[in-house]
């Protein structure tokens, strides 16, 4: 297979970790018989440093003309002020937008090896395989906004085509895991939950096989710590989705190890860590890749269809995470290139015994 990746290092320590990606996939293309292209360009608060914008149209240019496209992070304290006409957030949201990927997968796995760096306690997670689908382009955060010296207004909108389509492709995910679905809202509250809740109650008469099941938010920010191995998909509109996958990241034990899919109705997707980018940490070596590589068996996944290549990749992470080494995050001491290192090790030796230019080139 041939393909082409735009890659979108950002800030921080996203150039770092989104290295690692690229030497993994390129390892991955090696070894399968595959040509990937690597297209590197500008997003966020170096794209404001290098051109005043947040998202330049090179940039979104190529992103559109990409197979998938992967990013690191953006965002840091240079462009942190919230009074700033032009923030590096604003190049993530405008790249969702123009790519209409409206569905934002995040799988929640808790490793056995790692279940004691958890804030829970171990029987709670056992079983504990979520996957998140998080409305991406709609509700507050693209809502009309208004601001005067003592008022402030951010609409939350939403659509019955764009609340269904979500739901549609949170359902069909559910159909082929375990056939659960927990829909996530405000509706005893919000105008927008209750459509919402209408919504997705009509679209599961299309999924009989499917068990519907709805939570308000709150309550579920306490159900997810409190028995997070009874959910299997969890479909929620975009505020909340962003709040309760940071909490299921802390049940994972490190905000560094998850991975995401932001996906459309077509095969482009953008695919990123959901951590930020860790100015503190930029530059020094220490950030963790897991998100990052597990993202690009994502993409393998969902944008090239490439689901071998996608599992070899999740099984040689596995073993680094059951065996190290492992980055501080994780209470070990190894480094960034040390974890590439070892991720590539395992799928050298899960597939031919070639050594490949990505491995040459980390050591």
């Amino acid at each position: 297979m041939k393909a082409m990746i735009v890659t979108l290092p950002g800030d921080g320590v996203g150039p770092e970790v989104t290295a690692v990606a690229v030497a993994v996939l390129n390892a991955v293309a090696e070894q399968y018989g595959h040509e990937f292209t690597f297209k590197e360009h500008l997003m966020g608060g170096c794209a404001i440093d290098a051109t005043g914008e947040p998202l330049p149209a090179a940039t979104l240019t190529a992103c559109k003309s990409a197979d998938a496209v992967l990013l690191g992070a953006v965002g840091g304290p240079k462009w942190s002020d919230p009074n700033a006409e032009v923030r590096p957030e604003q190049g993530l949201l405008g790249l969702r937008a123009a790519l209409g990927v409206y569905a934002n997968l995040r799988p929640l796995v808790v490793h056995p090896a790692l279940a004691a760096l958890s804030p829970l306690k171990a029987d709670r997670l056992e079983a504990v395989d979520v996957l998140f689908v998080r409305e991406l382009t709609g509700g507050a955060y693209f809502g009309a906004k208004t601001r005067s010296a003592d008022t402030a207004t951010d609409e939350c909108k939403y659509t019955t085509a764009e609340v269904e389509r979500v739901a549609r492709r949170a359902f069909e995910l559910a159909r082929g895991r375990r056939k659960h679905l927990t829909s996530v809202d405000k509706a005893n509250v919000l105008e927008t939950s209750r459509l919402w809740r209408s919504t997705v109650t009509r679209v599961a008469a299309d999924y009989p096989d499917v068990t519907l099941e709805h939570q308000l938010v709150d309550s579920m920010a306490m159900l997810l710590l409190a028995r997070p191995g009874h959910y299997d998909v969890v479909v929620t509109e975009n505020l909340f989705g962003d709040i309760l996958t940071d909490e299921a990241a802390a049940i994972a034990g490190s905000l560094g190890l998850l991975p995401s899919a932001s996906l459309g109705e077509g095969k482009l997707g953008i695919y990123e860590p959901i951590h930020g980018s860790a100015p503190d940490i930029a530059g020094k070596g220490l950030a963790d890749p897991v998100g990052t590589i597990l993202s690009a068996a994502l993409l393998l996944r969902h944008s090239l269809d490439l689901e071998m290549e996608a599992a070899a990749i999740e099984a040689a992470v596995g073993e680094v995470l059951a065996q190290g080494p492992h980055t501080r995050d994780l209470g070990g001491n190894a480094s960034t290139r040390d974890v590439c290192g070892a991720v590539l090790a395992n799928l050298q030796r899960a597939a031919a015994p070639v050594v490949s230019r990505a491995q040459r080139a980390f050591g």
